[in-house]
């Protein structure tokens, strides 16, 4: 019997490692395919290959955040920023921010979060919604960082998700610290690879 059971643990693993093998680049090639699609969502048009492989790495406030470059022709036309925050009212909220060569916020998307749905989890379409203060597209960053108005800021926060709303907002903040504390070209530490309740 107990023959029996390493051989059928050896060949279990056998299988195991075989289907890993065969479904590694397949799954490489689906992330960085939804990366590059998420950039391109945030940024001007481009004609570089921003990718996981081609990126600066930057510290803010401890952690490392990720600048994806564009360009056209040559020429810096923006940047996508990967930024996260661990302020979220259920744990870790993740972004990519994108900005003009001004600095300007185009646009975002939220890549992982774990907020009340319903609630916190609307704030992939809140904070674009051109309603009352909602929306942070188009704006202008140096005069200052984004705040919900309970803050003193003017940005409308969540129904019932000011939590998540300052969450949400310190993640943008942090994509524009490390983005104009490079210029978005410069500065920062190259990858040298090519290729609820009110209280929530």
């Amino acid at each position: 019997m107990l023959l029996s059971l390493t051989i059928i643990c050896v060949a279990a693993g056998a299988i195991l490692a075989g289907v890993n093998m065969y479904t590694t680049g397949p799954i490489a090639a689906s992330k960085a395919a939804a990366l590059e699609a998420a950039i391109k969502a945030v940024t001007p048009e481009f004609d570089n290959k921003p990718s996981e492989d081609a990126y600066m790495a930057v510290t803010a406030e401890g952690d490392s955040l990720k600048i994806y470059p564009a360009t056209k022709g040559g020429e810096f036309v923006g940047a996508a920023v990967e930024s996260n925050t661990k302020k979220g009212f259920s744990g870790e909220i993740r972004v990519i921010v994108g900005f003009d060569k001004t600095g300007k916020l185009l646009n975002y998307s939220v890549l992982q979060h774990a907020e009340t749905p319903g609630l916190g989890a609307k704030m992939q379409e809140w904070f674009s919604a051109d309603k009352n203060k909602q929306s942070v597209l188009g704006r202008d960053l140096t005069s200052g960082p984004l705040k919900v108005t309970k803050d003193g800021g003017d940005v409308d926060a969540i129904t019932a998700a000011t939590i998540t709303s300052r969450a949400f907002l310190d993640a943008v903040n942090r994509a524009y610290s490390a983005f104009s504390g490079t210029d978005g070209v410069t500065g920062a530490t190259a990858n040298t690879k090519e290729g609820g309740n009110n209280n929530e």
